[in-house]
């Protein structure tokens, strides 16, 4: 279907009935009725009305061959976000299940969060998350997906690069881990469209001169093929295929080739064989090979060795007339069909319904089991981000343990990954590995057909350095979560020997404090759930000793003393009562603690802001897009925010550039002075082409004050740039 194609839904109706014929599609023509009038006068950024976009996006869904239900959803997918429709209206409508999967949808579509990596990292848990409850969700949003990227010129550039990126990263994988292998290529295809647009320019019109330049070629092999699979019996298709435009473009990076060298590259145009049985699969392979030599090292068995989608074929390579190399696909239709529609044609579509990605053992879903799991466990974003990129891609290789079980891992992964995908306690404690028999260090990698055995000794722990070589998300969060809970408790230990001598100068002991009651009252009034989260923060310098002991002390001399009358309440609470900081900084659920501001980005009251917890020194705070942050270790990293109240100030700089005249200096001086900001430092120099450049460290209430500050700054004549430094 061309882009400027307008769907109709006769389309719809059409392709529908080429897959269920004798349908009864009321429930996908009342959809259309319902999207119809809900999206009556919107106008898409191309000019279109509204209505087209779901009408695409429900006409890919019939393309993907799925149920009545999802078709609806497709229709119905923006009706909740973009109308003033509700769920409930859906669900009064078109019942329970297309509900949902509107539901689904619109969850996933916008979130609020703190950074772009927050918000990605969310995003997607969700749509993890969606999945998991129906795997309908997120085929409604890879078809939205398609559709909007074939519109995607409307777009401004930098959004258009961000989309195509993510579509890149995500989406497209997402559609080759379902197996609908038409999907990923025109996902992947568009995307390097609008993020590469002259290579993809370029590689187009070199790969048409290739494709006619081998055609002759092509069509003798094909023509040899047919005639002796005739002469054997054997009824079979013989097809051309011709790679992607982003697969050979990522085969020649991967070669480090240029497009001019496009030559070099055997398969981007190749032959598939299609059969009926799987033994003639491998009878095929046998007269092809009688025919050529096959190259050693280049056959691949996908049908006893399935990828993780589930795609099965045999992969060969023959040296063919001429001495050119050419690659051929042997499957049968059924392979040939999950090949390209994937899970909707092996899992989901059956009998008119669709199974549940929750219901049962699915071989072909333990990629997002696996997942979603990781998703509970993985709180960095980005560390959830970069599992998911990883878990998405699927070249694999296929070991054995020494019962012949088979264990799929990602290419480059080790005896460490393999003990962790046996069990968490397997990989905690691996000593040794054996290889096919002999000793291998374990950040060896891994080969297809490798047998494994792991040797484990009680003793065996951990250890940081695992980390800079395992690859598998699964061994990556195991072993975080054991360091984790290791640092954990060396700082509670460290925690419990602070607050003990402290708790000494006062003639008392923690054990005491830990027995009493009262100690879980304390933990509570100082924010904490427990007495052990207390401890903990103690060891870490988010809340002092003092603070600990000062409170216990208060608490037990509250029960000691007399109880007081109403008046001499109210004179000892005004008496008690803390002024609150100006301009402070509150964390949820952390009680009283050290805040230092950071000198490398200087925050301000008004900045986003993110805290570290720095050993000891409390939190050092630092602007949420603080370069240094990315050195950082994430899981000392925690939300704060500003309490704001009149009174502190906080030290900013600011760079002024203006002409070089007379009183410049005295003007913005003033200017700076007017707002009620005073002045601490002030350079200037000047240089050869009549420019001032001006420094100055004032003190200001908060962001919003500076920004007042430097708003009147550029109002000045002359003044050419107004800049807030950090160092």
């Amino acid at each position: 279907m061309e882009n400027k194609y307008v769907v109709r839904l006769s389309d719809i109706l059409d392709q529908i009935q080429s897959y269920l014929p004798g349908a009864d599609t009321r429930l996908v023509e009342k959809a259309y009725v319902f999207a119809a009038k809900a999206h009556a006068g919107q106008v898409r950024r191309s000019g279109e009305p509204y209505l087209a976009h779901p009408l695409s996006v429900a006409y890919i869904l019939a393309r993907m061959k799925l149920d009545l239900p999802t078709i609806a959803a497709g229709l119905l997918h923006d009706t909740v976000e973009d109308t003033d429709v509700t769920i409930e209206d859906i669900k009064k409508h078109f019942g329970p299940v297309v509900a949902e999967i509107v539901d689904g949808v619109t969850k996933i579509a916008h979130l609020s969060a703190r950074s772009k990596v927050h918000k990605q990292a969310e995003n997607f848990r969700k749509m993890l998350l969606a999945m998991a409850e129906d795997l309908r969700v997120i085929l409604v949003k890879l078809a939205d997906r398609l559709h909007n990227m074939k519109t995607l010129e409307f777009m401004p550039d930098h959004k258009r690069k961000r989309i195509a990126q993510e579509t890149l990263d995500i989406y497209a994988p997402l559609a080759s881990r379902l197996g609908i292998d038409w999907l990923k290529q025109e996902l992947e295809d568009l995307s390097f469209m609008y993020l590469y647009p002259e290579e993809y320019k370029t590689l187009r019109e070199e790969v048409e001169k290739v494709v006619a330049a081998r055609q002759d070629f092509i069509d003798e092999i094909k023509k040899v093929i047919k005639e002796k699979l005739d002469e054997e019996g054997i009824e079979a298709k013989v097809l051309g295929r011709r790679k992607h435009l982003y697969s050979i473009f990522r085969k020649l990076q991967r070669n480090n080739l240029a497009i001019d060298q496009l030559y070099l590259i055997y398969d981007i145009i190749g032959l598939r064989v299609i059969v009926k049985k799987v033994k003639e699969c491998y009878e095929v392979l046998g007269i092809i090979h009688s025919l050529w030599k096959p190259i050693p090292g280049r056959f691949k068995d996908y049908i006893n060795l399935p990828k993780a989608n589930m795609y099965q074929s045999l992969h060969t390579t023959v040296i063919g007339p001429g001495g050119r190399q050419m690659e051929i696909q042997i499957r049968t239709e059924e392979m040939d069909r999950v090949a390209n529609e994937g899970i909707a044609a092996h899992f989901l579509y059956k009998e008119q319904k669709i199974i549940n990605a929750g219901t049962g053992k699915n071989k072909q879903l333990e990629w997002l089991e696996r997942l979603v799991e990781l998703q509970k466990e993985l709180k960095n974003p980005r560390d959830f981000i970069e599992s998911l990129r990883m878990d998405l891609f699927p070249d694999e290789v296929y070991v054995f343990t020494p019962e012949g079980d088979i264990k799929v891992l990602p290419v480059g992964s080790t005896p460490i990954d393999f003990a962790y995908a046996i069990h968490t306690e397997v990989g905690h404690h691996c000593a040794m590995a054996k290889v096919n028999g002999r000793l291998v260090p374990l950040d060896y990698e891994l080969q297809t057909g490798d047998i494994v055995e792991i040797v484990t000794t009680s003793h065996q722990k951990p250890s940081r350095d695992w980390l800079k070589f395992v690859k598998t998300s699964r061994a990556k969060s195991r072993i975080k979560q054991w360091l984790k809970q290791e640092e954990k408790q060396r700082i509670f230990t460290a925690g419990k020997e602070i607050l003990d001598r402290e708790f000494r100068k006062a003639k008392l002991t923690l054990s005491a404090f830990m027995e009493d009651e009262r100690a879980q009252e304390v933990a509570q009034k100082l924010s904490f759930k427990t007495v052990e989260e207390l401890i903990i923060a103690v060891g870490y310098g988010k809340i002092t000793p003092q603070q600990v002991v000062k409170r216990y002390l208060h608490e037990k001399q509250k029960e000691e003393a007399p109880r007081p009358s109403e008046e001499e309440l109210i004179k000892i609470k005004k008496k008690q009562t803390i002024p609150k900081i100006p301009d402070s900084i509150s964390v949820d659920g952390s009680g009283d603690m050290l805040f230092h501001l950071s000198k490398c980005c200087k925050p301000l009251p008004g900045d986003e802001v993110i805290g570290y917890v720095t050993r000891g020194r409390g939190i050092t705070v630092h602007r949420a897009d603080c370069p240094n942050l990315e050195g950082l270790d994430p899981e000392r990293l925690i939300d704060i925010k500003w309490d704001s109240s009149d009174g502190a100030t906080y030290t900013a700089k600011l760079w002024v550039i203006t002409v070089d005249r007379k009183g410049m200096l005295a003007s913005v001086s003033n200017a700076i002075s007017a707002q009620e900001a005073n002045i601490l430092e002030a350079s200037v120099r000047t240089t050869k082409d009549q420019r001032a450049l001006f420094d100055f460290v004032i003190e200001v209430l908060n962001r919003a004050h500076l920004d007042k500050i430097m708003a009147a700054v550029k109002q000045i004549e002359g003044v050419i740039r107004v800049e807030r430094r950090f160092a």
